[in-house]
């Protein structure tokens, strides 16, 4: 379940759901080729986070909950795009719900996809499979 190039990728998830938390880290905690950092609520958390770590220590790619308090993931997924210092990043949207309309603007926001929360062990290392094709 390794990614192909056998690099190691920092994941930041930002996911206000505890049990989606939980999920996340109990199903990919024990991959190798992963380093899960520790996961914040929201999108002003994502920045909180990002303007404390230095470049060296910027996750590989960030995971965004669509639905989450105080700054969503659209909004989040916005702001980080305009902000050179974080705009390489990639960054993916996920949702109990997606729809045209969210996969439209997150494409056109620089999103590198838009995914369905997965539902069981092996859809979640699906999702991060196919996350680490993309990026």
């Amino acid at each position: 379940m390794a990614s192909s190039d056998n690099i190691i990728k920092k994941i930041l998830l930002a996911e206000d759901d505890p049990d989606d938390v939980s999920f996340f880290f109990q199903y990919l905690g024990e991959r190798p080729d992963l380093i899960l950092l520790p996961p914040v609520e929201n999108g002003e958390e994502v920045f909180d986070y990002l303007e404390k770590a230095h470049n060296g220590s910027f996750p590989d790619l960030i995971i965004l909950d669509q639905n989450m308090p105080k700054c969503n993931g659209l909004q989040t997924l916005a702001i980080l795009k305009n902000n050179t210092a974080y705009e390489n990043i990639p960054v993916f949207l996920y949702s109990t719900y997606t729809d045209a309309y969210l996969v439209k603007q997150s494409i056109q926001l620089g999103a590198r996809s838009v995914l369905e929360k997965p539902v069981s062990v092996e859809g979640y290392h699906k999702m991060i499979n196919d996350i680490l094709r993309l990026i």
